[in-house]
């Protein structure tokens, strides 16, 4: 393995109706897919490493898949993993709440830890962390901002008429 290449992970930054995305990651898998606020040029040649998962967004994007197939690497806690885990079993086109993820951990106290763990998520879209609202049906926060989440949201809807939010 080449040294100077250890811990350095390839990079991409690609365009996408919400903005730049920064996907990050290496042979091992995507570590991190964010949004970013602040204008970067976008990557001409996509690393092999992350081809997949460009490829896989852009067509999430189209409405060509709603299915990732990539191989993830996402770096957290223990309990981190677990939540991370536990939102990737939210269907595509539906939404959970906080509480729901708290029973579904097997503990309904632990609400306010599975809602931080939620926002540390390091693999926006994927990761569907933006599947989770309120209790009572509203927005809560969303570290790529609430617009993304709502618009994110109605993407992924069943009706094709309006918008959910």
């Amino acid at each position: 393995m080449d040294p100077l290449k250890l811990n350095k992970l390839d990079e991409a930054i690609i365009s996408s109706p919400l903005g730049a995305i920064q996907v990050l990651g290496d042979e091992n898998g995507v570590q991190s897919i964010l949004f970013l606020e602040d204008a970067k040029p976008f990557t001409e040649d996509i690393p092999k490493s992350l081809s997949i998962a460009v490829q896989e967004l852009t067509d999430y994007f189209t409405k060509k898949t709603k299915d990732f197939t990539f191989k993830l690497n996402p770096q957290g806690t223990e309990f981190q993993q677990k939540v991370w885990q536990q939102l990737c079993t939210i269907p595509f086109s539906k939404t959970s709440s906080y509480l729901d993820m708290a029973k579904a951990l097997g503990d309904p106290k632990v609400i306010r830890a599975a809602a931080s763990a939620n926002g540390k998520n390091p693999i926006s879209i994927v990761i569907p962390c933006h599947r989770v609202i309120g209790s009572d049906g509203s927005m809560t926060g969303y570290a790529g901002g609430i617009w993304r989440k709502e618009w994110l949201l109605n993407h992924e809807s069943a009706v094709t008429q309006g918008t959910l939010f």
